[in-house]
């Protein structure tokens, strides 16, 4: 038999779905369980949007053009200088969502030998993606304690050598709900351009900011209009996900001609999902204000059943929709795949992300989870009391090994 290569063997695994077959195991034994473990909101897809898709007069289904259907294009360029940003079409190039953005960013500025640097907790797939790119992280960690606020300037500096070419963080963050201050985005860009390296900014959740939080854009740094490049997507603010649209933003005209020529490998990003994005913005403003408004009350209703938890560690997130919380476990993995496995509530269990996925640094977030607020109210008040039960009977992961040898 062929043996499968080398580079697979050592792939990371995503801890987003790494337990889906334990999932489908479960719900087969007909358990109950809230997917709180992946970004997907239950949120309706505006209707008015998935109306002007089906009223679109396709008889053949073409490819797009690689950078992007010039319409959506030009209706975002227009939308982005009514916020007062300088940007033009040819700035903006359309992506299979985020992911692909985030991808084609790493193979254009960044060769095989260099590294970018990352706070961590971070979203698990830049690890995959950097993987893909054979480029290097170099992590600087963000503590639960300060609800994981952006590490201070010195210790990225003190990070970046001669093969560092960019900073990438994602504002506001996945996976811990920080939104990150005009004042550190600021100084991360005067960082980025005293060091002539680029900043990549993932603002795919710059819609959810709550409280007194307030989004700032990086594309709001005009005198560092050739170092950064932003990234967004359709999938959370609309709901649409399976759209796979997404997309950089970027007045480098270098790292654009780049991009281009590994994106027409591809051909081009769904023409369909584009034809929903273009009819997405032109949703009614009060769309976005309900979403923002739900979102808030789960934070909230999450937030608040965390706390009263013994032995739980946890933070008010200021946007996204995700909380990083430490739990009184020793493996969040094995945790995990134990509440699938081997826990019921009412006939009920919940599915989690453990948190080492979610880190460049071994052995960290060993103890943490990822639990995205994606479920009504009270759906998460019943996933909720699962989580509060489990912990209760919880044994440790030694007596456990013991109690599956005392079976063999």
């Amino acid at each position: 038999m062929p043996n499968i290569s080398k580079r697979s063997l050592g792939t990371y695994e995503s801890p987003i779905r790494k337990l889906a077959a334990s999932a489908n195991q479960a719900e087969a034994e007909g358990k109950k369980v809230y997917y709180l473990n992946i970004g997907q909101p239950d949120i309706l897809t505006p209707p008015s949007a998935l109306q002007k898709v089906k009223e679109k007069d396709l008889p053949i289904i073409k490819y797009a053009p690689s950078k992007g259907i010039s319409t959506y294009v030009e209706k975002l360029t227009q939308q982005y200088q009514s916020k007062g940003f300088d940007i033009q079409n040819e700035h903006i190039y359309i992506t299979n969502g985020a992911s692909e953005a985030i991808q084609l960013l790493l193979m254009a500025c960044v060769d095989a030998d260099e590294n970018i640097i990352i706070p961590e907790p971070l979203y698990a797939n830049y690890v995959g993606f950097s993987e893909y790119a054979s480029v290097q992280i170099k992590p600087i960690t963000s503590q639960i304690e300060d609800g994981f606020a952006l590490p201070n300037i010195e210790k990225f500096e003190a990070a970046i050598d001669s093969k560092t070419r960019a900073i990438l963080i994602c504002n506001p963050n996945n996976p811990t709900g920080a939104v990150y201050s005009k004042e550190a985005i600021i100084e991360l860009g005067e960082l980025c351009k005293k060091h002539d390296i680029f900043l990549f900014v993932d603002e795919v959740y710059s819609a959810f900011c709550y409280d007194e939080f307030e989004f700032y854009s990086a594309l709001h740094l005009n005198d560092l209009a050739q170092n950064v490049a932003i990234v967004d997507s359709v999938s959370k603010r609309y709901s649409a996900c399976g759209a796979r649209v997404g997309r950089i933003v970027c007045r480098n005209a270098k790292v654009l001609e780049a991009i281009n020529k590994f994106a027409q490998y591809r051909l081009s990003a769904p023409t369909l999902g584009q034809v929903l994005s273009e009819a997405l913005l032109e949703v009614d403003a009060s769309y976005l204000e309900e979403v923002n408004l739900e979102y808030t009350e789960r934070r909230n209703v999450l937030f608040e059943r965390l706390s009263q938890m013994d032995g739980v560690k946890c933070y008010k997130p200021g946007g996204a929709f995700y909380v990083f919380a430490e739990l009184p476990i020793d493996d969040a993995d094995y945790f995990c795949k134990w509440l699938l496995e081997s826990f019921e509530h009412e006939g009920q269990t919940l599915m989690l992300s453990p948190g080492s996925g979610f880190y460049a640094s071994p052995e960290l977030g060993k103890n943490q989870i990822r639990i995205a607020y994606v479920l009504n109210s009270t759906d998460l008040n019943k996933a909720m009391d699962c989580l509060e039960k489990a912990i209760e009977i919880y044994p440790n992961k030694v007596a456990l090994d013991a109690k599956m040898m005392e079976k063999i």
